[in-house]
């Protein structure tokens, strides 16, 4: 029960932090904004490790778990988050995110290709139900849609399912990391999360006069630069932190379809805090992705 409560949590928080991404983006750019809450929320979480503590854990962490957990860290924070609040610009918190959720469906097709897993008939329909849910969001036209917001909203969606690929392949090497012999310890996944955000955080830092060249990530409004460390904090901090643990004491096949609800509650969220319009096609195209998912993974 504690690892299906954790990935409950997870997907709760990944939630929140979408609102508040969506909000801090109306003033800056996506590059900037990665930069300014991966390097906030790297350094609070290695002062976290110091102040419990726990630093020890950190550098006793073995060398393939180390390497394993910073290259999850590039490809899923680095280019896949960059990805997301491009797409969460583009096209809002409600299309986007039930995109972006999908990433259970490449985890399959990775697990098929690499280890050579069986995939169900239950599977092939969850993958449909997938694939009908995007085409769902990706195909909602307004009577009065412009061909700019045609052209806006495919590149969201576009933008959204290569996030997804980024996360899989992320989630896929966390995965990895948290089987290992030693791994089944709270303290070992804050140590696998602090250094998985702090390996991004120190390439985006080296990276960034050629990312942002115009130093956006250091002319930002506080409010905007509030948003970010608390945004980065909700999901990189406490966010992973809880999918590392659901990964822990559950099983996959569990706690990552849990984890994928969180479409369930950002069309929620974005009726009741953005004020965006969703449509019955959205908010069923959520619905049907979620569901898509459980059979992947549940039946």
């Amino acid at each position: 029960m504690i690892g299906e409560l954790a990935a409950l949590g997870a997907a709760i928080c990944w939630t929140a932090s979408a609102v508040l991404y969506k909000r801090a983006l109306q003033k800056t750019k996506p590059v900037s904004a990665n930069v300014v809450r991966l390097t906030s929320t790297g350094g609070i979480l290695l002062l976290v490790l110091v102040a419990a503590g726990k630093f020890g854990v950190l550098t006793s962490l073995p060398l393939n778990a180390a390497v394993l957990a910073s290259v999850s860290g590039i490809v899923g924070l680095g280019l896949g988050d960059t990805l997301y609040m491009a797409s969460l610009k583009l096209v809002g918190v409600a299309r986007a995110v039930p995109i972006t959720c999908t990433y259970p469906l490449f985890n399959i097709l990775w697990a098929t290709l690499i280890v050579g897993e069986n995939v169900s008939s239950w599977a092939f329909i969850g993958a449909a139900a997938i694939l009908s849910g995007i085409w769902l969001i990706a195909h909602e036209e307004e009577p009065d849609q412009t061909e700019i917001q045609t052209k806006t909203l495919a590149k969201g969606v576009i933008l959204a399912l290569a996030t997804a690929v980024m996360w899989s392949i992320s989630i896929t090497m966390i995965n990895m990391v948290v089987t290992l012999p030693q791994s089944n310890r709270f303290d070992y996944a804050l140590a696998v999360n602090a250094i998985r955000v702090a390996a991004i955080a120190v390439v985006l830092l080296a990276s960034a006069p050629i990312i942002d060249r115009h130093h956006g990530f250091l002319k930002m409004e506080r409010k905007t630069l509030i948003l970010l460390i608390v945004g980065g904090m909700v999901a990189l901090a406490l966010g992973w932190f809880l999918l590392t643990v659901g990964l822990q004491n559950a099983p996959e096949s569990r706690a990552v379809p849990i984890s994928s609800t969180t479409p369930l509650f950002s069309t929620l969220l974005a009726i009741v805090l953005l004020r965006e319009r969703v449509t019955f096609r959205n908010a069923l195209g959520s619905v049907i992705i979620v569901g898509g998912i459980f059979l992947i993974f549940v039946v």
